[in-house]
C-alpha cells in the first residue's frame, strides 16, 4: 500500500511505516491541483494543514482508505464527504495535549503577574513595583470550555495550585478528579479564568462574542489555544478596553489562513492592531502544541493508529 506524505514530520513516521510494509511517497511542494491528479494512486495520505481537503478532492481519491492529520483539528477536511466515501480520518490530539497544557499555564501566569508588561518596562529603564502587583492563581476558579485531551491536560497542570477547576462540554459525564463538570451558565457565573479547548464547528465559531462576554458575571482572564475563529476579535478588544476581560492569552487568531502559515492577505485588521497595542495581551503564533517533544508524539500517534487499522 502506498501513502502520500504532503508535509514533513518526525523521521520515525517514514521509518516505521516503511518497516511495516507501506511504500512512502513524499511530495511537499506540488500544488493541490497536481496532487489531485495523482491521489487515485494512493491508499493513504498524511498531512498537517497544507491545503483544505474538499469533496472534489476526495471523490478523485478512489483508492484512499485513510487520511492521517498530524494534529488535533479536522476542520480542514470535509468530514461528511470522507465518511460517505469510506475514508477513515485519523488525528492525534493525544500527541500535543501536554504541550498545549503547559503553554496555557505559561500564558496565564504571564498575564496575572504582568510579566509581558514588566519585562518591557525594565528593558526601558522603568522600575515600577507598586504599579505591577500581580494576582495569585490560588483561589481562582478556572473554567474550561471543552474537556477533551487538551482541556484535561491543562486541568492536570493546574493541580499544583489551590484553584478550583470546572469544565463545560457538550458530552456528558466527562468531569473527573481534575475538573468538575458544570453547565455553561454556571461556568460563566463562577469563572475567573476562561480557557477554550474546543474544535472549530458551527457551534463554536464565534462563541466568544459580545453576547457571551456580556453574560459573564465578573471580569475574566481569557485564554485561547483552540482555534482563532472561536473568538470575535473586535468584541474581545471592546471587552479589554472596558475591563470586562482583564487580559487575554491568544495562541491562535481569527485572521489565520486555513493553512495556519500566514496571517494576513490584505494588511493588518484594525481589531488586531488594537490587540497589538493592548498591554494585557499575550500572543504566540499557533505554537502551543508545537514543541520538540510533541513533534515526535504526534508522529508516533498517527503511526500507531495507522498500524491498528491492519490494512497490511
Amino acid at each position: 500500500m502506498r501513502i502520500l506524505h504532503l508535509d514533513t514530520n518526525h523521521p520515525l513516521m517514514l521509518e516505521q511505516l516503511g518497516q511495516a510494509g507501506y511504500e512512502n511517497v513524499e511530495d511537499y511542494h506540488s500544488s493541490k491541483e497536481v496532487i489531485e491528479q495523482k491521489i487515485d494512486q494512493f491508499e493513504g495520505m498524511i498531512l498537517r494543514s497544507r491545503f483544505p481537503i474538499d469533496r472534489k478532492f476526495l471523490e478523485k481519491a478512489s483508492r484512499l482508505k485513510f487520511i492521517g492529520r498530524v494534529g488535533a483539528g479536522l476542520e480542514n477536511i470535509d468530514q461528511d464527504a470522507a465518511w460517505e466515501l469510506g475514508v477513515k480520518l485519523i488525528n492525534a490530539p493525544e500527541g500535543n495535549a501536554n504541550a498545549v497544557g503547559e503553554h496555557n499555564l505559561g500564558m496565564l501566569l504571564m498575564l496575572i503577574n504582568r510579566l509581558q508588561i514588566t519585562d518591557r518596562e525594565v528593558r526601558n529603564g522603568l522600575w515600577l513595583r507598586e504599579e505591577n502587583r500581580g494576582v495569585e492563581l490560588d483561589n481562582m476558579t478556572v473554567g474550561l470550555v471543552g474537556y477533551g485531551h487538551m482541556g484535561k491536560a491543562f486541568a492536570k497542570k493546574l493541580q499544583g495550585f489551590e484553584c478550583r477547576v470546572i469544565c463545560y462540554d457538550i458530552q456528558s459525564d466527562v468531569g473527573d478528579q481534575f475538573a468538575h463538570q458544570v453547565s455553561l451558565e454556571e461556568l460563566k457565573r463562577e469563572s475567573d479564568v476562561i480557557s477554550l479547548h474546543v474544535p472549530l464547528t458551527d457551534e463554536t465559531r464565534g462563541i466568544i462574542d459580545q453576547a457571551f462576554i456580556k453574560s459573564l458575571s465578573k471580569p475574566v482572564w481569557l485564554l485561547n489555544t483552540a482555534r482563532g475563529r472561536c473568538v470575535v476579535t473586535a468584541d474581545l478588544v471592546k471587552a479589554l478596553d472596558s475591563g470586562k476581560v482583564l487580559g487575554a492569552g491568544l495562541d491562535v487568531l481569527e485572521y489565520e489562513k486555513r493553512s495556519f502559515e500566514s496571517l494576513f492577505e490584505n494588511g493588518i485588521p484594525e481589531a488586531f492592531q488594537a490587540l497589538l497595542d493592548h498591554p494585557n495581551v499575550v500572543l504566540s503564533p499557533h505554537v502551543a502544541g508545537w514543541t520538540h517533544e510533541s513533534k515526535e508524539k504526534l508522529a508516533q500517534t498517527i503511526v500507531n493508529k495507522i498500524l491498528a487499522l491492519n490494512l497490511i
